[in-house]
C-alpha cells in the first residue's frame, strides 16, 4: 500500500496564500536545503496528488524549469483531483469519479509514495477521510496576517510530531502523522 505524504509551505500564523503571504515569502525565498528536502520526499515518490488549481499553476511553471527538483516533478505521473477538467498535459490524468474514492484507489494500487502539493478542499477531504499519512510543514519566518489557513474547517485531528529539520534562513520543516 502507498504512503499518502502532503507538503505545504506555510507562514508562522498558518497560511498559504494571500498577496501578504506572496510578497512576505519570495523575501524569505527558499533555499538550496529547502529543495533538497523536496527532492528526498520526491525520491520515494512514484506519483503527485494535485487538486486542479495546484496543477495548472504547477503544469504552467515547472516543465520550463531545469534542475533535479524540476527533473524529478516532470517526470512523475501526476493524478488530478478535479470535476471541471477534460484534458491534461505535464504526464498527468484526471482521477475518475469521486475523488477520495480514487486517491484510496490509488493508495491501494501499489507500493511507494503519493506526494500531494497544494491545500484546500482536497486536503481537508483527505484528512477527514483518514487517507493523509504524514503531513510535512515548511514554515516560512514571517507573519502573513491574512490570507486562507491551513486545513481551516475540518473537525479536531490530532497529529504525532514525527520530525524537525532546520532548512535555513529560519524556515523549518514540521513532519506530523495523524493519531489513528
Amino acid at each position: 500500500m502507498r504512503k499518502l505524504i502532503e507538503y505545504d509551505h506555510l507562514s508562522i500564523d498558518g497560511r498559504f496564500s494571500g498577496d501578504d503571504w506572496w510578497a512576505a515569502q519570495m523575501k524569505v525565498a527558499p533555499n538550496d536545503n529547502h529543495f533538497e528536502y523536496q527532492l528526498r520526499l520526491l525520491e520515494q515518490a512514484s506519483g503527485l496528488v494535485l487538486g486542479r488549481v495546484t496543477y495548472e499553476t504547477f503544469a504552467a511553471t515547472w516543465p520550463t524549469m531545469t534542475g533535479d527538483l524540476a527533473d524529478k516533478l516532470n517526470s512523475l505521473p501526476k493524478h488530478v483531483a478535479s470535476t471541471t477538467l477534460t484534458e491534461t498535459t505535464w504526464n498527468a490524468e484526471v482521477l475518475a469519479g469521486d475523488a477520495i474514492d480514487a486517491v484510496a484507489q490509488l493508495k491501494e494500487s501499489g507500493d511507494g509514495t503519493l506526494v500531494k502539493y497544494g491545500n484546500g478542499p482536497l486536503s481537508r477531504a483527505l484528512v477527514e477521510a483518514g487517507l493523509l499519512d504524514e503531513l510535512h510543514l515548511s514554515i516560512s519566518p514571517f507573519v502573513a496576517g491574512s490570507g486562507e489557513s491551513l486545513l481551516s474547517g475540518i473537525s479536531t485531528t490530532a497529529m504525532n510530531l514525527t520530525g524537525v529539520t532546520d532548512i535555513g534562513n529560519g524556515a523549518v520543516v514540521l513532519a506530523y502523522t495523524p493519531s489513528r
